[in-house]
């Protein structure tokens, strides 16, 4: 579905490249977690494949198709995008957030309606009108679960997922998260999603990339980064759910 080909991206002469010859291709309905510390090129990634940045050099294609012979506003449209903070229109009553690609797409008023009934539901914001309520209006959670049903809008194959569950507390992350990785399997979705959080990662990732100064370092199941680290910095990083869970075994007296 998604294949990148030696893509590098720099984005001033006088700067290191913030991605540098990346190589993966990622299958129909698999769910990919990019990995890394800030700056390590994983959201630069993210707008590659959906072209809200280009590469400097190197090729990706989409469903077989380059890139570039792709409009990149039509490629948007039919690619969901979630940010961190939801990016919701404050102006604009959450059926309006949430029906704006396929109104943009030029699709009849009543399908539109029923698509954001559906989708409401299908991110249990179901309510008797809670599709009237202003952004202003909702809770963080809520807010995260409008912006989820505005990317599934327009039927996209593919969500692009940047750290969408950060800013949330951590029972309306966990939460929010499960909901997201069951709406994946439903809709036979291809994500790839960014975060900092190896623990997440391993508990909904189908495969996990993790990058570092803009490499892929190693790319692979839960249970092989878990078997089989790269380096030591892969392992490192597995080491911290690895602890966690330790501790709190020792908590819960569970050892």
């Amino acid at each position: 579905m998604i294949k990148l080909i030696d893509v590098s991206k720099t984005y001033s002469e006088a700067a290191a490249p913030s991605v540098r010859s990346l190589s993966f291709e990622i299958p129909a309905h698999e769910f990919l977690v990019l990995i890394g510390p800030s700056g390590c090129g994983k959201t630069t990634t993210l707008k590659m494949i959906n072209r809200l940045v280009e590469p400097t050099s190197g090729r990706i294609e989409i469903a077989g198709l380059p890139h570039e012979t792709s409009d990149p506003v039509i490629l948007r449209r039919q690619i969901g995008y979630v940010f961190q903070e939801a990016g919701l229109f404050p102006h604009m009553a959450v059926a309006e957030n949430v029906g704006i690609t396929p109104r943009l797409l030029g699709w009849p008023r009543g399908e539109i309606a029923a698509r954001v009934t559906e989708l409401l539901a299908l991110v249990q914001l179901a309510d008797p009108g809670f599709g009237s309520r202003m952004p202003s209006e909702l809770s963080g959670g809520q807010r995260q679960r409008v912006a989820l049903a505005r990317a599934l809008a327009a039927r996209p194959a593919i969500v692009l997922l940047d750290e969408p569950f950060g800013a949330l507390d951590p029972l309306t992350r966990d939460e929010i998260a499960e909901d997201y990785r069951r709406i994946h399997d439903h809709l036979g979705l291809t994500t790839v999603m960014v975060t900092h959080d190896m623990t997440e990662a391993l508990l909904l990732a189908d495969r996990i990339g993790v990058m570092r100064e803009g490499h892929l370092v190693q790319i692979g199941t839960p249970q092989q980064l878990l078997d089989a680290p790269a380096d030591d910095f892969v392992a490192a990083m597995i080491d911290t759910p690895k602890r966690r869970t330790r501790r709190l075994a020792q908590a819960l007296h569970l050892t």
